[in-house]
């Protein structure tokens, strides 16, 4: 049922499992075609039903090309970021404007929040739909403080404590490269970013890179001040993979030598069991609308984390990583430095 959110005039459809949607042509101004005047008009009650509720979608825009998108993108966002450290290749269309990351249609891109392994991250997160999939391939959403409250106690703090390890090999196989997670192969250039992004780092005899970083698990948000769930440590972990997936990976690369692989801040191995909670507790919060063309979604990536379900057909959805935040003030609780 529609319902006028308190913090806008703007008339969102509520339901349970869903993330709240707004329909376009019900929130009057521009017609929803004049993509870039509605989107400047709307900016600010868009950006506050999103402080209330952690994301919205937009339906109706109708979106379907690069050039709308990247200006609507533009609109909405204080600044749009070039992203580093990658975890899997993207084509830029635009400036801050990308492809959603290319990983395989069958498998999923567990909840996460982008880039919560830099010391920089988006403050927001921008995805428009200008192709849906016939099945599947919804960009789901769940919320980090829920998330954070429903894991066990024990488990939590440890993380607060210790924060979580990150262990990257970059290959020309599997996952982003050098070049596409640094935009660059000069290995001077790759260090100096290391050195300044509390990366350890090591180039193999075979040319190939292995970098570490120890992370944070939870923060503040940097305007509520709400403790969230903040991470990446069951998508990156080797658990999450499929079994068939998992085996071929360290059968060619070894059980050190995975694309990329998640451990406790003080390098212990995560198990299996943590990994399986960890992907449940995130499922039990899970909101999740399948998309449709010309849809826009809109994402507080630090409230609120994310996912890509599987999917079948052609699915084209573009992304923006907008509005920049440092972890340093996000209330870290794990000091992050290079040993």
């Amino acid at each position: 049922m529609p319902i006028s959110s308190p913090a806008s005039p703007l008339n969102l459809e509520l339901r349970s499992g869903h993330p709240p949607v707004l329909p376009a042509g019900t929130a009057g101004g521009a017609p929803p075609g004049d993509h870039g005047h509605w989107a400047a008009e709307h900016r600010d009650a868009l950006h506050a039903l999103v402080a209330e509720h952690g994301a919205v979608l937009v339906r109706g825009l109708g979106l379907h090309d690069a050039d709308g998108t990247g200006t609507v993108f533009r609109q909405l966002a204080r600044a749009l970021m070039t992203e580093k450290e990658a975890f899997a290749p993207r084509q830029a269309y635009a400036p801050g404007v990308y492809s959603s990351a290319h990983w395989p249609p069958n498998q999923p891109m567990c909840m996460h929040h982008e880039l919560s392994y830099a010391l920089e991250f988006p403050g927001l997160m921008l995805f428009a739909c200008l192709g849906a999939p016939t099945a599947g391939g919804a960009t789901a959403v769940s919320d980090a403080s829920a998330v954070l409250e429903a894991l066990p106690a024990e488990l939590t703090e440890r993380f607060e404590r210790e924060g979580w390890l990150l262990t990257r090999s970059y290959n020309d196989e599997i996952g982003a490269s050098v070049a596409e997670a640094f935009g660059t192969k000069d290995r001077g250039v790759v260090e100096s970013y290391c050195r300044a992004n509390a990366i350890e780092y090591a180039w193999q005899p075979d040319g190939t890179l292995h970098t570490r970083q120890r992370r944070n698990a939870v923060v503040r948000h940097p305007v509520t001040g709400a403790r969230c769930w903040f991470n990446q440590i069951a998508f990156l972990n080797e658990w999450t993979m499929a079994p068939e997936v998992r085996e071929y990976l360290v059968d060619v690369y070894g059980a050190d030598g995975l694309p990329f692989n998640t451990r406790y801040g003080g390098g212990d191995p995560i198990g299996e069991d943590v990994v399986e909670l960890l992907n449940k507790t995130y499922e039990d919060k899970t909101a999740r609308e399948p998309w449709q063309a010309g849809d826009l979604m809109i994402v507080d990536n630090v409230r609120t984390a994310h996912s890509r379900e599987p999917y079948e057909g052609p699915r084209e959805v573009l992304v923006g990583m907008a509005d920049p935040v440092r972890l340093a003030d996000c209330s870290p609780t794990v000091e992050v430095t290079t040993r």
